[in-house]
């Protein structure tokens, strides 16, 4: 499906959405919206799927049918379903029973039925349930039907989602229902969800273009990005991870990379909020991403109840190839004096309560395998401010952790425009100099936001620079620069961009006596052309000047 199509699905889905909402903030509508859309894309997989499975005995409908053609196999082979049911469950990893599927809710809006509210109930419980070996519970948590916000009544609350449903149904319809059309569609939407939520984005969603950097570094091979992608990551993860849409970009930018010949073992993922939880894992899914190959935790990533990090046995340790994560920045949190002893935190100190951007680094850290890298999105405060902050970076810089500072524009993200910066570390580092970028200048200035050009329409391709810097550790005046630790620690180990890397340009060289040459010449000419005139205008008979 060409690119032009898929941002077409998302306009026309976005469209609907803003037509539709009301009242509705973008929050809660979103939620309804991106849970229709992912049974779809479910429902749509598993009856193609059943399509093949069953051959010519898929019955076949005519087109003013508005049963679902599952529906009729089932009433009519009642002792061959569970079977069935098994062979689906290997093939397609999870079962939607025939009521559930988006052909019959649609037919239920389109026909203003009375069942549509309850049947939407029992599907939405029954796949967190019972559709996948691995239990997807309170997957829809979030979307009450049974909400005011949709109508007073139940009889007005599934008229209103007869509307929506049907909305939705006629708008898609002539889309493909492949994953990377309703995929990239659900990132679209939640991209501009995002965009009308303002200052609360930042919790569920890294902008497109600085999430694609991170995405590029941390693919790269370690030692020596120049040698190009890893053909293989075995564990990839996000610790503060949104709505999955960094992690999808890392699987997204090793298959461009290695022209689909790179692959992922599995991916992690962490997040708090429970809503964005969710919407992780159903993104997941709705990109093709089986239920076997990634698992998200909802929990505090600081606290870190999370069994699977929290391995004692070093030799047992779960480590991973590639980190990456936009946490809340400067989070105020309240660590305790047990998290002093924490093995996260240990080697180098707590954060301050007032800013947990280097607990956050700290922990993804801890759990990077030997050979991987890891790139992090932090305010620029955690570059220069002092005291615990100060002991934790000057240990990373002595122990030849931190191999890149860069440096981005302001107003880049939707929750903030202050700007920020990307660290990037590893546990073993070839080169004993850090790389600077000083990248602030460079961005397309946008009506709502600043954004990086990717080279498309004309555009410059600020992301392409400062990767390609990144690889090849380049240095361009005014933009990127290499720098021994022994100039670091002459600046206190403070990591000020601006410090290493300015991008004021040189003044220029003023030589004063040339200046006053032309000067002194150029009044030459004034007192002879003064004289000149003043002939005239004796001839004239008037006052000379």
């Amino acid at each position: 499906m060409k690119q032009k199509t898929q941002d077409q699905l998302g306009k026309t889905l976005w469209a609907i959405a803003d037509n539709l909402r009301g009242a509705m903030n973008a929050d809660s509508f979103r939620d309804y919206m991106l849970s229709f859309l992912f049974l779809r894309y479910l429902s749509a997989n598993y009856e193609e799927s059943a399509k093949k499975e069953l051959g010519s005995d898929y019955p076949k409908l005519a087109d003013d049918d508005g049963r679902t053609a599952l529906a009729i196999w089932y009433e009519a082979n009642l002792e061959d379903i569970s079977e069935f049911e098994k062979q689906m469950r290997r093939k397609v990893h999870y079962i939607i029973k025939p009521e559930h599927l988006w052909s019959n809710i649609t037919e239920l809006a389109r026909t203003q039925s009375p069942d549509l509210l309850i049947t939407l109930e029992e599907g939405f419980r029954y796949i967190e349930n019972e559709s996948f070996d691995n239990s997807f519970q309170g997957l829809f948590s979030e979307i009450n039907l049974n909400s005011e916000k949709l109508g007073r009544t139940p009889a007005d609350r599934n008229k209103k989602l007869c509307t929506i449903i049907q909305k939705i149904s006629e708008g898609i319809a002539e889309f493909s229902t492949d994953t990377d059309t309703l995929g990239d569609a659900y990132e679209y939407l939640i991209g501009q969800f995002a965009a009308g939520s303002g200052k609360k984005a930042g919790e569920f969603y890294t902008p497109q273009q600085i999430s694609t950097i991170l995405s590029k570094i941390v693919t790269l091979d370690s030692q020596d990005p120049s040698t190009g992608p890893k053909q293989k990551l075995d564990k990839v993860l996000d610790f503060a991870c949104g709505s999955g849409s960094l992690l999808l970009n890392v699987r997204n930018q090793l298959k461009v990379q290695t022209k689909g010949q790179g692959t992922i073992g599995k991916i992690y993922g962490q997040e708090n909020n429970i809503t964005t939880y969710n919407l992780a894992r159903m993104n997941m899914l709705l990109h093709g991403i089986k239920d076997t190959e990634f698992e998200i935790y909802h929990g505090d990533t600081l606290k870190n109840h999370w069994d699977i990090l929290n391995e004692m046995n070093p030799a047992k340790k779960t480590e991973f190839d590639a980190i990456v994560a936009n946490p809340p920045f400067s989070l105020r949190w309240e660590p305790n004096e047990a998290m002093g002893e924490d093995f996260r935190f240990k080697s180098y100190g707590l954060a301050p309560k007032s800013a947990a951007d280097f607990a956050f680094l700290l922990h993804g850290f801890h759990y990077l395998a030997k050979e991987g890298t890891m790139a992090i999105i932090l305010p620029h405060g955690v570059l220069f401010r002092g005291g615990a902050e100060e002991r934790i970076r000057t240990k990373l810089l002595k122990d030849n952790h931190i191999d890149t500072v860069i440096g981005l524009p302001s107003n880049l993200f939707y929750s903030t425009g202050i700007p920020v910066c990307i660290l990037v570390l590893k546990k073993c580092k070839k080169e004993d100099d850090v790389l600077f970028i000083n990248a602030s200048e460079h961005f397309v200035k946008e009506k709502r936001q600043n954004t990086l050009g990717d080279g498309k329409n004309g555009s410059p391709d600020h992301i392409k620079q400062i990767v390609e810097t990144y690889k090849y550790r380049q240095e361009t005046e005014r933009y990127s620069r290499k720098v021994s630790m022994d100039e670091i620690e002459n600046n206190g180990y403070n990591l000020n961009i601006s410090r290493y890397v300015s991008t004021a340009e040189d003044e220029i060289e003023i030589d004063l006596e040339k200046v006053n040459e032309r000067l002194s010449d150029i009044n030459k000419r004034i007192q002879a052309k003064t004289a000149e005139h003043n002939e005239f205008l004796k001839e004239l008979g008037l006052d000379t000047i």
